[in-house]
């Protein structure tokens, strides 16, 4: 049995690649997440008017890889501290966020929200919130560095590797 989490990380095309390198992970699809309107194509979510996250669904096997290790992947690859920005992305389309589709998920999520964001010692930007809705994204989106190897990607290469062996058998 698989479960889902959707995490918004800065452009989607880095975060997918990256979260298709861990084990167990076996789906992911990029897309618009957490918005006001039905059905949004890129173009409008680039406004910044219609209040959509870039966002990753990623569907995985918990017998293979735990919630709380893609949780604390995800924050390896952000920073929890910057608004509206990842990299040179900026926008409230590129704001990160934690979104959940299961109620159970949720006491996992926030002890490791609270434990980085104690870290931090400062307020994390990063939104924890039941998700509202999701639109995947083009096609032309989906598995984009897959695609275009040598596309725009805000994540470095090194965080690809440790995802990559961050839960070898």
């Amino acid at each position: 049995m698989t479960k889902e989490i959707y995490f918004a990380g800065g452009c989607f095309w880095g975060t997918e690649h990256y979260f298709k390198q861990v084990r167990g992970v076996v789906a992911t699809e990029t897309g618009y997440a957490n918005g006001n309107t039905e059905s949004p194509s890129y173009e409008e979510v680039y406004t910044d008017t219609t209040g959509f996250a870039e966002t990753v669904h990623i569907v995985y096997d918990p017998a293979q890889v735990s919630l709380e290790l893609l949780t604390t992947l995800f924050f390896r690859s952000i920073d929890p501290t910057s608004l509206n920005q990842q990299g040179n992305d900026i926008g409230t389309r590129y704001r990160t966020g934690i979104y959940y589709t299961s109620a159970d998920d949720l006491p996992t999520l926030k002890r490791i929200y609270d434990d980085i964001e104690r870290t931090v010692g400062e307020p994390l930007a990063v939104e924890l919130e039941q998700l509202r809705n999701f639109y995947p994204a083009e096609e032309y989106h989906q598995d984009y560095l897959d695609k275009n190897p040598s596309g725009y990607c805000h994540l470095p290469y090194a965080l690809m590797i440790m995802a990559r062996e961050a839960n070898k058998a």
